[in-house]
């Protein structure tokens, strides 16, 4: 029998810390988990069961907004659309049609079966469970992502720090309504850094603020955005990003940055 290898374990303690002396976060940063047996999710320390029918983003904001750890089944959301993107219900022909959409987000049939196929989902029969719980807690050590939310400027450091070493062009998309598919669904589905622009629902629902962006990504990925954010604040690039003037003499700030290069 082949040894599986253990997964891998990190100081979200530690690493929380370091975000927010990076980024100067306001909400906080939490996990996802994935679970093939209810079961399994239950057995969280200090896990909280929803008693009425929630959508996915606002179990997600009891986590980030609250500091609560929550774990739900398929049954605890309010319809397929919220199951579907986590892969707690399949994306079948009746998802895929998007009928409730018409009229509503689109303007036609073809429309709304467009952006249904647009979505980055969780492939269905794989999970019966999922949970969320701040990374500080470390009750889900470790999480299948995490997700981080923060304003622009402090989106483009985390991005930053993630093409430090190792560069790659990230090229992500916006499906619209459903965005948790741009983030936590894309994220799950590939294993990749995912940022979205929360839509209508996680902002109605969830109480994502105006200015706030997601970016959802694996611990590993998480990690190296550190490491990376922290030695562009040794050269200078750091957060927050300080105003030079519309109208200076440009040479002086940018010599800090690069005279000696």
């Amino acid at each position: 029998m082949q040894q599986q290898t253990p997964p891998e374990q990190f100081d979200f303690a530690a690493v929380v810390a370091d975000l927010n002396n990076l980024l100067r976060l306001k909400t906080t940063v939490i996990g996802i988990k994935m679970f093939p047996r209810v079961e399994d999710m239950e057995a969280i320390p200090k896990i909280r069961r929803p008693q009425a029918i929630h959508t996915t983003d606002q179990i997600v904001s009891m986590a980030s907004r609250l500091g609560w750890t929550v774990g739900i089944t398929g049954d605890d959301l309010v319809g397929a659309q919220c199951r579907a993107v986590i892969g707690l219900a399949p994306q079948d022909e009746k998802w895929l049609a998007g009928e409730n959409y018409v009229g509503v987000w689109h303007g036609t049939a073809e429309d709304a079966r467009k952006r249904q196929e647009a979505l980055d989902v969780v492939p269905y029969g794989q999970y019966q469970a999922m949970a969320v719980s701040p990374l500080t807690s470390g009750r889900l050590n470790p999480p299948d992502i995490c997700l981080v939310y923060a304003t622009p400027g402090q989106m483009i450091i985390l991005i930053n720090g993630l093409q430090y070493v190792g560069y790659k062009k990230f090229e992500w998309g916006v499906v619209g309504e459903t965005a948790c598919a741009d983030s936590w669904g894309r994220a799950l589905k590939t294993g990749e850094p995912s940022l979205s622009l929360p839509c209508f629902a996680e902002r109605r629902y969830g109480g994502v603020p105006d200015e706030e962006m997601l970016m959802a990504l694996p611990p590993a990925y998480l990690v190296k955005a550190i490491a990376g954010m922290k030695q562009l604040a040794k050269n200078g690039l750091r957060y927050p990003i300080a105003p030079y003037g519309i109208q200076a003499d440009v040479r002086a700030g940018m010599g800090v940055s690069y005279a000696k290069k």
